[in-house]
């Protein structure tokens, strides 16, 4: 089952976003991770929303141990966090 994450950066801005994609992200942000059908990015009111879909809960968490989490570690002028985190099994995905 498709697995979602939604991740709000309270104070996060878009230069932030763009400087933590390239490391988090393969191709310096110009793919998808595995495991990984949706990115969807943007501003709020009071700072930066990131959601996901994954095919499933372990590839997400997967993402999340080995990339993710060390990645963020490593971005000069990244995202502000921890984020507050949602997560959500995946009922119905549908596009266009």
């Amino acid at each position: 089952m498709s697995f979602g994450i939604i991740h709000r950066f309270a104070g996060g801005t878009q230069e932030q976003y763009e400087n933590t994609i390239k490391v988090v992200h393969p191709d310096g942000g110009k793919k998808l991770p595995e495991g990984q059908t949706l990115h969807a990015a943007g501003p709020t009111n009071d700072g930066w929303l990131v959601m996901a879909i994954h095919d499933s809960q372990e590839t997400w968490e997967h993402f999340r141990d080995t990339t993710l989490v060390p990645g963020l570690a490593q971005v000069d002028n990244g995202l502000p966090g921890p984020p507050e985190e949602i997560s959500f099994e995946v009922y119905k995905f549908q596009t266009g």
